[in-house]
């Protein structure tokens, strides 16, 4: 049987959630002897361990035929693959950054200026996009130093808390690009590449609804009940139990986090009581 290919980062801000995914999934893998490429032993996978960067071009040439990497390694690779399914993590922002003590009052601050930079191509769309004419120096690592060595004027980087502009004297004045990890595809993959991908992207839908739900039970009146299961739609409706003490039952659901705390508070003017919250491992629906 043929094998599904997938590239994961070999290590970074990307590699331990890329591989806690796979086994929340339910794929038994193991890199505990930091193995270039290994074979899942439940789930008919081969898992590489590349660079970042290289991620877009393998997946493109087919070396591999999927791969997890951030949206602004793919967008600046400018790779011709397949983006199959958002992953939730990874979230971060590429900005641009001028020293703290610099007058920024606009994007009109960037004409003429240096911008030191490891994505250029990003950039470069952001500035022509503003009609910002600026000079940039294209550079790996250690971007967050080019103003206080003399090299630039401001950089553009990537930005999760920004304690590391800070620490640099920098400070944030624009974001150029928005970006989390992604499943990518090669563009031509077989039938029976296509059925295996299918298989894991179902089962990362699961893992990926299951995080942003939660089951709760708890007890109301039975008088309460229309209100409570009104308040509670639940996946199609929420389920009811009777308990063994008359005029009360126990209800089920399920509850968005977006509206958790709104809808517990209504839940509880409406008499409901011993509310139980329990995080879900997989959904499916």
């Amino acid at each position: 049987m043929d094998k599904l290919k997938i590239a994961l980062q070999k290590s970074g801000r990307l590699h331990e959630d890329s591989v806690k995914l796979l086994k929340e999934c339910g794929i038994d893998i193991s890199n505990g002897l930091n193995k270039l490429k290994i074979e899942a032993e439940n789930f008919p996978l081969e898992v590489f361990f590349f660079r970042d960067d290289d991620i877009p071009q393998y997946v493109e040439e087919g070396i591999a035929d999927v791969g997890i990497v951030g949206e602004n390694v793919l967008v600046e690779k400018q790779a011709l693959v397949d983006v199959i399914e958002p992953l939730g993590f990874g979230k971060c922002r590429l900005s641009i950054a001028v020293p703290r003590a610099a007058a920024y009052d606009s994007l009109n601050w960037l004409n003429g200026k240096r911008i030191a930079t490891s994505y250029k191509n990003l950039l470069l769309q952001f500035l022509k996009n503003n009609n910002i004419e600026a000079e940039i120096h294209e550079i790996s690592g250690s971007v967050e130093i080019a103003p206080s060595i003399g090299l630039a004027d401001a950089i553009c980087d990537l930005v999760s808390t920004g304690s590391t502009l800070f620490s640099n004297g920098l400070k944030e004045a624009e974001t150029v690009f928005k970006s989390e990890a992604v499943l990518i595809a090669h563009k031509q993959l077989s039938d029976e590449k296509q059925h295996l991908l299918n298989k894991l992207l179902f089962r990362i839908k699961a893992v990926k609804k299951s995080k942003h739900n939660k089951y709760i039970l708890l007890n109301a009146p039975n008088e309460k009940l229309n209100a409570i299961c009104h308040i509670l739609p639940g996946i199609k409706s929420p389920t009811i139990l009777p308990l063994a003490e008359p005029g009360w039952s126990s209800v089920h659901s399920v509850v968005h986090e977006d509206h958790f705390w709104e809808i517990i508070e209504q839940l509880k003017a409406e008499g409901a009581q011993g509310i139980l919250v329990i995080p879900i491992e997989k959904m499916i629906v």
